[in-house]
């Protein structure tokens, strides 16, 4: 089966392209490469445009009849960026999805799995969210991706279209045939940040936020290995309208599922196990919780399990591992560090 994939270059985008070639299917991928690199879309069917482009849309469709879902990974993600940014994450992240939604519904294409973000969900008691848990996102990146799953359920209630909505929680890892991972030159999320420290590309690893209402003070997360998010939506696009008919084809034509561990692990936690992989002591300091930030979450994945048939199966320290591998991989297949 063929499937489009916006921000196909990206981390998570190139990842599930990877999955979806090691299980048959092909990519086609759409990205403007703002963010994303070139080097993820070798060797892969490519259109270099923006999602709003409603020609090159227009071109694929043409080139490519066959395309049965379209994978919406495109956006910009970086939290604290997006308070000092709200205008660019607004407008690349709801206006142009507007636009893509609407002319994909144009061209006939009307089943749609949404990368969403863990990031919309209110502090709970317990720190464990279902889908139902209540909603308050508090960056603008947060804000953007409710936001976008709104527009999207409405357009599937009023255009007939079908839409999953994958609410991610903390991806960690890369491919682990080290295809892809992560590309940015300073990453914002704490693993990313771990590999940068022991690879000496900065000076130490800051905590930030040690006051937090956690069992040890500092933010909990689930952190969920890149791989398996990216067979999750393999199993999602697969078999699209299975997973609408084991949900009971809900009359708005909408889901959504969260994709996580079950398990919400600590910032200091996830330190632990990273020095233990690494196999040293890294040097580590305590600052205050950056703008954006809150005290976390993890999953309640049931859902993903009854609908889609997936469950994580990569523990953290795989994640670890892999990340670190890339890490000393990455100028060789990107030309930078």
């Amino acid at each position: 089966m063929k499937f489009l994939i916006t921000g196909g270059a990206g981390y998570i985008g190139s990842t599930i392209c990877s999955a979806l070639e090691d299980t048959g299917h092909t990519p086609v991928i759409l990205d403007s490469l703002v963010s994303g690199p070139r080097q993820f879309t070798r060797g892969r069917i490519f259109y270099e445009a923006d999602i709003a482009d409603r020609t090159a849309l227009e071109t694929i469709f043409r080139d490519h009849p066959d395309i049965f879902a379209v994978i919406h990974c495109a956006a910009l993600i970086v939290v604290p960026e997006s308070t000092e940014k709200p205008y660019e994450y607004y407008r690349e992240n709801v206006g142009k999805s507007l636009e893509l939604f609407h002319n994909l519904n144009h061209l006939g294409c009307n089943r749609l799995v949404f990368s969403s973000s863990a990031a919309i969900y209110d502090l709970v008691p317990g720190f464990m969210v279902t889908e139902e848990s209540p909603i308050l996102p508090t960056s603008p990146y947060g804000r953007t991706k409710f936001i976008m799953e709104m527009v999207l359920r409405d357009f599937c209630i009023a255009y007939g279209m079908r839409g999953i909505a994958l609410r991610y929680f903390n991806p960690i890892g890369a491919d682990p045939k080290l295809r892809s991972g992560i590309h940015v030159p300073k990453p914002s999320h704490v693993l990313g940040k771990l590999v940068d420290t022991a690879l000496g590309k900065q000076p130490e690893f800051v905590i930030t936020g040690t006051d937090w209402p956690t069992r040890d003070g500092t933010g909990i997360r689930d952190y969920v290995h890149v791989w398996d998010l990216a067979n999750a939506h393999i199993h999602a696009v697969s078999h699209f309208d299975e997973v609408f008919e084991r949900a009971g084809n809900p009359p708005e034509n909408y889901l959504v599922i969260n994709l996580g561990t079950g398990q919400g692990v600590t910032v200091r936690e996830m330190l632990n196990a990273f020095q233990k992989v690494y196999g040293k002591q890294i040097p580590v300091r305590e600052a205050p919780p950056r703008p954006g930030d809150i005290a976390g979450s993890y999953a309640n994945a049931d859902r993903a399990g009854e609908l889609l048939g997936w469950e994580a199966s990569h523990s953290i320290e795989e994640g670890i591992t892999d990340a670190l591998r890339w890490g000393a991989r990455r100028k060789e297949i990107l030309g930078y560090e």
